[in-house]
């Protein structure tokens, strides 16, 4: 055993503390744990140790708010600074504060708002005296649109948004790019929830609004009590004290009609509302969709500037010349002023619905726009994917697998992308995140189903269907499909799915497919597409479905199956047929007809 050492007595001498400057990282809003650690340059799982002993169960791939970030960094003596996001769009187009002298006066963007069965269609109708009203899935119109009409020589602008609450988000778009809305409440029925939504929307967006108490002409229409309901949320009509304007009309009858237009112009000019059309254009996309003869087509709203034939346009990551013009009656212009709704033609892709759009000095600044916003876009749609699968979503939720279900949305118009992105992130809880990685129009791909794959995502469709390829590649990778031609279904499947209360499930399976190479016109009958089996066969009481550019045209039954003058019973394929519809006529050479029959599948 070794003595021990012996001591002076003097108690040891102290190590100097070394004063450690802290380190100084820039990171995002959001970022994950791993990300976190790279800026400050420490090992990952070594963080996530660190904050288990803590307490705080956070994995490597999770994302984290600025706030938390910052704070973890400071006990590794590093101070986070939040990044400032540089809106691309801004920077290159952002303007110094102009002239007010240099400003005209243009007209007012209106919107009519209310609930859902109040007339807001009927009363777009009356003041363009036409019928627009289209019965659509879901008895809801689902595209946007917008036009021009004047009174008094005085033009008003206005958009046309879908009135059911499913199409929440493309109503609060509509409320940001205009000046005044409509409020349109039924005097037999009063303030309902859209109604409030309506009001709530408008209000939050600073823009000031017109009530159009409708359906006077009914024997039950009450005015004094919708007037009553509306003081319960700030609107107190002018005769009653406060300065909401109500105007009384009946759109059914075309009354009160030019009334309601002179207080539009009324307010317009009290708001003095102003825009210089002297300098490069830029506004916003009202809505976007491909069309077979045109291409994609845009409709645009100019809210500065004139736009012209021939400017470098860019949108989001598409970029293009205008290579026409058209206004509100289809008519070709040369050139559009502010608050003018047009259509343009000549991009390469279709662009996102309430996207603003500017006018490059040339291609180039607008490819280099472009090119920026896809790459970081790009970015945004790649990180921090998750595993997941929908038939087996709620046991992956309990069984705590799953925080987000990432999906891919494709529609045949832009405005119903938008409204099933809405309405399904809404359905987002707690426990499970709903995440739209890619939203567009257009047929389902390849692409889309090698993207889904990537990002286990499912693919949701609506109006469209998937390509031949991008179903073979759906089925050999496992990826899945789901196709809609109503929004609430898919809705109501994705919060089924969450809850564990799927249903048994109606498959499809395709019998044959069938191309349109002729149309015969019948007497009594109608158009009579004569068809070329292409592969499969078909069968008197199949369902059909009418493809078009990959866009969906018409499902529904076959009316007749017939070979030469005879019906029959089925056709198979290498032979040619005549097929009748049921209450469809509008077809044409070159569509794709798809036989299918539903079997019930249990889960």
């Amino acid at each position: 055993m070794k003595p021990a050492p012996k001591t002076s007595g003097r108690p040891a001498p102290r190590q100097a503390v070394v004063s450690l400057e802290p380190k100084t990282i820039t990171i995002p809003s959001v970022l994950t744990l791993k990300e976190l650690a790279e800026k400050m340059g420490i090992s990952g799982a070594e963080l996530v140790k660190a904050l288990i002993k803590k307490g705080q169960m956070i994995g490597i791939n999770n994302e984290i708010p600025y706030s938390l970030a910052a704070d973890i960094a400071l006990n590794y003596n590093v101070i986070a600074e939040e990044q400032v996001e540089i809106d691309i769009f801004e920077d290159t187009f952002g303007e110094a504060p102009e002239d007010e002298s240099l400003k005209i006066m243009r007209p007012p963007v209106v919107v009519v708002m209310g609930h859902v069965d109040h007339g807001k269609t009927s009363l777009l109708d009356a003041i363009r005296d036409a019928a627009v009203t289209k019965a659509e899935h879901g008895g809801i119109t689902q595209h946007i649109g917008a036009y021009q009409t004047s009174i008094n020589n005085k033009p008003i602008t206005f958009l046309d948004t879908p009135g059911h609450e499913a199409f929440t988000a493309m109503r609060m778009r509509g409320a940001q790019v205009t000046d005044i809305a409509v409020l349109v409440v039924a005097a037999d029925d009063g303030v309902m929830p859209q109604t409030i939504e309506a009001i709530s929307h408008a209000k939050e967006a600073g823009v000031e609004i017109i009530v159009a108490i409708n359906k006077i002409d009914k024997p039950s229409a009450n005015p004094d009590r919708v007037k009553q309901e509306l003081t319960e949320y700030g609107l107190v009509t002018e005769e009653w004290g406060g300065e909401t304007i109500c105007a009384p009309v009946s759109a059914k009858m075309r009354e009160g009609i030019d009334h309601l237009l002179e207080m539009i112009i009324l307010v317009a000019e009290m708001k003095e509302l102003k825009a210089n059309p002297d300098k490069r254009a830029r506004g916003v996309i009202i809505e976007a969709h491909l069309d077979r003869g045109r291409g994609p087509v845009a409709t645009v709203l100019v809210q500065e500037g004139t736009l012209e034939v021939g400017d470098h346009i860019v949108s989001g990551a598409t970029y293009g010349r205008v290579r026409a013009l058209i206004d509100a009656t289809g008519k070709r212009v040369k050139k559009a002023g502010p608050s003018t709704p047009v259509e343009i033609l000549g991009l390469p892709d279709v662009p996102g619905a309430g996207d603003m759009f500017y006018v490059a000095k040339d291609e180039k600044q607008a490819r280099m726009v472009a090119d920026t916003t896809y790459a970081k876009s790009r970015y945004e749609m790649n990180k921090n994917v998750q595993k997941v699968s929908l038939g087996d979503l709620f046991n992956q939720i309990q069984a705590g697998k799953v925080k987000e279900l990432n999906v891919i949305i494709k529609a045949d118009v832009q405005g119903s992308v938008e409204a099933l992105r809405t309405s399904l992130e809404k359905l987002s809880n707690e426990q499970v995140k709903i995440k739209t990685i890619l939203g567009n129009v257009g047929a389902v791909t390849e692409s889309d189903v090698s993207l889904a794959s990537a990002s286990n995502a499912i693919i949701i469709g609506f109006n469209v269907r998937p390509e031949a390829a991008a179903k073979a590649m759906a089925e050999e990778q496992n990826v899945d499909i789901r196709m809609y031609r109503v929004i609430y279904s898919a809705i109501e499947d994705i919060e089924h799915a969450m809850k564990g209360l799927l249903d048994p499930v109606f498959e499809e399976r395709v019998l044959g497919k069938a191309e349109i190479r002729q149309i015969f016109k019948a007497s009594g009958i109608g158009n009579i597409g004569g068809s070329y089996i292409l592969d499969g066969k078909f069968i008197r009481n199949a369902s059909v479905r009418i493809i078009r550019d990959g866009i969906v045209v018409f499902e529904g039954g076959l009316e007749s199956l017939r070979r030469f003058k005879d019906d029959v019973r089925e056709v198979n394929a290498g032979y040619e047929c005549g097929l009748v519809f049921h209450r469809f006529n509008d077809i044409k050479t070159g569509d794709i007809v798809e036989a299918f029959v539903m079997e019930e599948i249990k889960r």
